[in-house]
């Protein structure tokens, strides 16, 4: 299947880039997780699962058990705070 990765504030600076398609294999978001942080690297860091880390599936926020369809939007952004 196709998914359509977003990444926001500090984990697109992190990464290098907002968004990238992904082709996988993956039934879950904790499947493209691990899929990600098995890249090693700044995905390894950045999407640790020891780090705060907010996860949205076509817009909506989802936990890592939320299931895929093909063309899914997933998107990773840290927890934001407001004043």
């Amino acid at each position: 299947m196709t998914l359509q990765l977003r990444f926001f504030a500090s984990i697109r600076e992190a990464l290098g880039h907002g968004e990238e398609t992904l082709q996988t294999q993956a039934r879950t978001v904790a499947e493209v997780r691990d899929e990600l942080l098995a890249r090693g690297g700044a995905y390894a860091q950045t999407l640790s699962r020891g780090r705060a880390v907010r996860l949205a599936l076509d817009q909506t926020l989802c936990d890592e058990s939320a299931p895929l369809r093909d063309g899914a939007e997933l998107a990773f952004f840290p927890p934001v705070t407001g004043g």
